[in-house]
């Protein structure tokens, strides 16, 4: 289905659909203002026929109680170290934050680099809507519906140069506009990376919006990553330039942290982080906590890739 991406504005509490009005496919479908067309479409993201699902696994790894998460957790408790380390901070100091104009770098190995307006980099990809968990190294997680595009069709069109094997992320660096990065908190600005295939694979997201609106400031805004079987640290946000490199990169937690934060940061509840326990997880909006899902319940759509790795190595 092709959703052409929201004109920007200011979001009102009046504009945002009550969080109960998301609780069922049918209703999330309707709420997100999709025509009938696009609902069939939408339909097929999460609810696919068996031989879709092949391909796919099951409906985007989604568990029976999972419920999309309140737009206001989802938009005021938020890691975005940019802003503050707090969890309200990001809400609070990216207020103003102003993302048009937006320029994406795509360079590296790829037949095809170069500087694009956020505009001509998004208008040939299909924009859909996906309900993803979102796991959190910190023991917390989300269901969260997310708008955006494959990534994988992005590097399609930049044409993957023989022997790239990795993707290098890069957010963008103002401290001026952007005042957690006047702090050595972390090696600014901040890096993420994915193997090649991780990045082609189609649950990888480049996210443009949430609860079918456009993506605030405070979640990431204009552009994130969102890789739904790793750790929330991996989500990118704010990105500028996205670079093809037959190294693997350097990643900002990996450097902070290397004993505690691994370039891979697969969900895994059998590898703890050294100062806290992975094998629970508490929803936001719950009390008691869930046992964690290996690749955060994407087993079904991703473990192949990680065939005979040692996973407790490989964290």
């Amino acid at each position: 289905m092709l959703i052409r991406p929201a004109v920007p504005r200011d979001l009102r509490s009046s504009d945002i659909t009550p969080e109960s009005q998301y609780w069922t496919r049918r209703e999330w479908l309707a709420a997100a203002g999709l025509t009938v067309g696009a609902i069939a479409g939408a339909s097929a993201l999460l609810a696919r026929p068996a031989g879709a699902q092949q391909a796919l696994g099951k409906p985007y790894g989604l568990q029976p109680d999972d419920k999309p998460t309140s737009w206001d957790d989802v938009t005021t408790y938020n890691n975005f170290y940019e802003f503050g380390t707090g969890k309200e901070d990001p809400a609070e100091q990216a207020r103003g934050f102003k993302t048009r104009p937006w320029t994406v770098r795509v360079e590296g190995m790829v037949k095809k680099p170069g500087a694009y307006a956020l505009e001509d980099f998004l208008k040939p990809s299909k924009v859909e809507d996906r309900i993803y968990r979102h796991r959190c190294v910190e023991a917390w997680s989300m269901v969260v519906p997310w708008r955006g595009i494959m990534l994988g069709d992005v590097l399609k069109r930049a044409e993957p140069a023989p022997g790239a094997k990795f993707v290098e992320f890069t957010t963008l660096y103002d401290p001026a506009r952007m005042p957690g990065q006047r702090y050595p908190i972390l090696r600014w600005p901040y890096t993420e990376g994915l193997r090649l295939d991780e990045a082609m694979h189609p649950l990888t997201l480049l996210v443009t919006g949430v609860y079918g609106r456009e993506l605030p400031n405070q979640n990431g805004a204009p552009l994130r990553l969102i890789v739904p079987w790793k750790y929330g640290f991996k989500g990118i946000k704010s990105i500028v330039r996205i670079r093809l490199t037959d190294t693997q990169p350097a990643t900002a937690w990996n450097v902070s942290a290397p004993d505690e934060y691994g370039f891979y940061s697969n969900v895994n509840p059998t590898v703890d982080h050294p100062r806290w326990s992975q094998a629970k997880e508490r929803r936001i909006g719950e009390f008691l906590r869930r046992p964690t899902l290996m690749f955060n319940g994407y087993a079904e759509d991703v473990a192949a890739m990680y065939a005979g790795m040692d996973l407790r190595r490989n964290y």
